[in-house]
């Protein structure tokens, strides 16, 4: 339950707090260092540390979550974002949108506990992105105000769960159209009935046809986990061993490549080697770990702007 200045108490006075990240693989996860930076700055008492999980494995942590003192909550990363919601008792209105979490929160309320879900991946894409796209930013978060007939394309690599967070960041961001870059289009069904759902003119297109497409895009995604995007540069036309007068990217193109270890990816170089601007897929998890600290400890009112600050120092970001 919430306590004094809105702090979250735990059943056990003597319990320390505690949250975590869920992944496999995580050993790489810079998530520790990125929260126990923020935890410090607010000078809350949090321990915060990396466990490795298979999905197997949720339904028996779950239970732990229930029955340990302490747990604040815990982020989730792959493969793990779609298997804890049949665990959970509450999911924010964002996670029955799209059908994944990367967030869990932990509510103790007169002696019960109740597990929740949020997705803050979301937050943390639009906030990468947003001062590398300003034309296409509404205050509204919304397409609404987008000018009439006006079109801006991205695309997205892949389609899994961590794509369905990307496609609303998307229309976060302005864009109308968004083309979902995938080996099998049978496999994007899902993605695609949400682009549909959230009003954006969605596509899928495999990878083989994607080089054609690639100078459309205003912004690219990369949701592949390490590597995975290793073997389509030629494909999509990056191959910069490959040098052709073609221009490849839209002037002024930005790739987010969610895949921050090891950096730079592959995909990363070609795209600056084709003259397109990167960000570093730890800016995406910088602004989506501030919204996890805000949830985890309970507190709200704080200089966010320094937390982000030295969150980003902590791991070599430039300020935003």
């Amino acid at each position: 339950m919430r306590g004094e200045h809105g702090r979250v108490q735990v059943s056990d006075p003597g319990a320390r707090l505690r949250a975590a990240v869920l992944g496999h693989p995580i050993a790489h996860s810079r998530s520790p260092l990125l929260h126990a930076t923020a935890y410090r700055a607010l000078g809350v008492d949090i321990e915060y540390t990396a466990i490795d999980m298979l999905p197997g494995e949720v339904a028996g942590f779950a239970a732990r979550l229930r029955t340990e003192p302490g747990w604040a909550g815990v982020s989730v990363t792959m493969p793990l974002k779609g298997a804890l919601i049949e665990h959970l008792d509450e999911l924010s209105a964002r996670v029955l949108r799209l059908g994944a979490l990367n967030t869990v929160v932990v509510q103790r309320l007169d002696g019960h506990v109740r597990l929740r879900g949020h997705n803050t991946d979301v937050d943390g894409i639009v906030r990468a992105l947003s001062n590398l796209l300003p034309s296409r930013l509404d205050s509204g978060n919304s397409t609404q105000d987008t000018a009439p007939g006006s079109i801006h394309r991205a695309g997205i690599l892949g389609s899994g769960n961590t794509a369905l967070a990307a496609l609303e960041a998307c229309r976060s961001l302005g864009f109308t159209h968004v083309d979902l870059l995938v080996r099998d289009r049978q496999r994007a069904g899902t993605a695609l009935a949400l682009a549909h759902s959230l009003g954006l003119v969605g596509r899928a297109v495999e990878i083989g046809d994607a080089r054609e497409q690639l100078p459309g895009y205003e912004a690219l995604i990369s949701t592949l986990p390490a590597h995975a995007a290793d073997g389509l540069l030629s494909a999509l036309g990056l191959d910069h061993e490959v040098r052709t007068p073609r221009t490849v990217l839209s002037p002024g193109a930005v790739l987010l490549d969610v895949a921050y270890d090891p950096w730079p990816s592959a995909l990363a170089r070609a795209w600056e080697f084709a003259g397109g601007t990167v960000v570093s897929g730890l800016a995406m998890l910088v602004h989506q770990g501030v919204e996890q600290v805000k949830l985890f400890s309970g507190v709200h009112d704080a200089d966010w702007d320094h937390v982000t600050n030295v969150m980003c120092d902590a791991v070599g970001l430039p300020r935003p």
